[in-house]
């Protein structure tokens, strides 16, 4: 922090002796592209479902060191990445200190900000997803992020992969293998193209180390199923319209197409974000090889560990951003008063 407070002291001092020659200091701008041109005349903005808005909160003092931002299932989950991801990016907090769920009081989803990263729950299902994704890409927007990124993590079910397999997403795919995210429009449907960040897709695969890890980690198609029993093809749902010999026929098939997972919010989390102009990756973790079963039985224990999987990526993913550029300017949070904690 003294370094980061020492460089701005230094460009201060270097404009005053060098007068225009060095350019003036720019305000930051938003860096979000493609955005409701109506969003100018919301005074204040009211993010409902995150309980926060623009008149009684400072965005760009108070989120615009944002610059990851990770969204995964429960609140239990982004909770305790919350608190996972303290220590691995190095911030430290003092004993009288917890991390506070900032939207506790809109009762829908939770969100925990620890130093440059924002964790939120986004429940199930691309509806639910989409909803918390509208009011944090405009989050972003107002605090003037520079360049987030954006993760899902979460598990799903593997297509001839073993359990605990680390799946980053390539392509998502909706229910009819389109590389869409469908949104009905005054009745009329509109095809968003649901395209992921490749380079970052490469980058995080670099990062994962089978021989350390003790499990692999695969870069893929993923089907975006919109339920969780008819949608993804299982046999144990209260309805089923086909047979064991029908739903192997289908596994088989996508498995061909290159798709080795399933879950239900990529293409709407995909969609959104390009559309954003953000950078974004799909983590999950297979937590059964649906071409061997559909219930999930593994112990508790074992869900657990799995549940870790992508956490770690991330953190990793994190720590190299984070110490290549500016190790030297990350702040340690001491204080009882520090955004997100009391």
């Amino acid at each position: 922090m003294v370094k980061a407070q020492n460089k701005r002291i230094d460009e201060l001092i270097r404009f005053i002796k060098e007068g225009s020659q060095t350019d003036i200091p720019q305000e930051l701008k938003s860096c979000t592209c493609n955005l409701n041109p109506y969003l100018e005349c919301l005074n204040p903005d009211i993010l409902h479902h995150l309980n926060l808005d623009t008149k009684t909160i400072d965005f760009p003092k108070v989120f615009g060191d944002v610059r990851f931002v990770c969204l995964g299932g429960s609140d239990a989950r982004m909770e305790k990445f919350a608190n996972f991801i303290i220590g691995e990016i190095g911030l430290k907090l003092s004993i009288a200190v917890h991390l506070r769920n900032i939207s506790a009081d809109g009762h829908r989803y939770a969100l925990f900000k620890v130093g440059p990263v924002l964790c939120a729950s986004h429940g199930i299902g691309g509806p639910s997803i989409s909803i918390v994704l509208h009011e944090l890409i405009k989050l972003v927007h107002h605090a003037k992020c520079q360049d987030p990124v954006f993760f899902r993590m979460g598990t799903c079910g593997g297509i001839g992969v073993e359990p605990g397999t680390l799946v980053i997403t390539s392509q998502p795919l909706d229910g009819q293998l389109r590389p869409v995210y469908e949104v009905v429009v005054h009745t009329q449907p509109q095809l968003r193209p649901a395209l992921l960040d490749q380079a970052l897709a490469k980058e995080l695969i670099a990062l994962s180390n089978p021989c350390e890890d003790g499990y692999d980690t695969v870069l893929g198609k993923t089907l975006c199923a919109n339920d969780f029993y008819e949608g993804q093809s299982r046999l144990d749902g209260a309805f089923c319209g086909y047979n064991p010999q029908k739903k192997m026929c289908f596994l088989q098939q996508i498995s061909q197409m290159g798709i080795v997972n399933m879950e239900m919010e990529s293409t709407a989390f995909a969609a959104l974000t390009n559309q954003a102009g953000i950078r974004a990756a799909v983590i999950c973790v297979a937590i059964i090889n649906r071409m061997e079963g559909d219930q999930i039985n593994s112990p508790a224990s074992v869900l657990k560990d799995f549940d870790q999987r992508a956490q770690n990526l991330i953190a990793r993913y994190m720590r190299k951003v984070l110490f290549k550029c500016d190790e030297d300017d990350i702040e340690t949070c001491q204080c009882d008063d520090a955004p997100g904690c009391h």
